[in-house]
């Protein structure tokens, strides 16, 4: 049974994700994010309260 023997298709795996790491992740580590993501305002938000007509 040839399928058993792993000489070719070890070399074509090996190959395979080589191509596949080189590729995807070049083109991950190119990827930029839309906004860079920045700190948050410090100052606390003052919260008022509502003028609810029916209470």
């Amino acid at each position: 049974m040839p399928q058993l023997n792993p000489t070719p298709w070890f070399a074509i795996l090996i190959i395979t994700w080589l191509v596949l790491i080189t590729v995807v992740f070049s083109s991950v580590l190119m990827f930029t994010f839309p906004n860079d993501p920045s700190l948050l305002d410090t100052n606390p938000i003052l919260a008022e309260p509502w003028n609810w007509p029916w209470f």
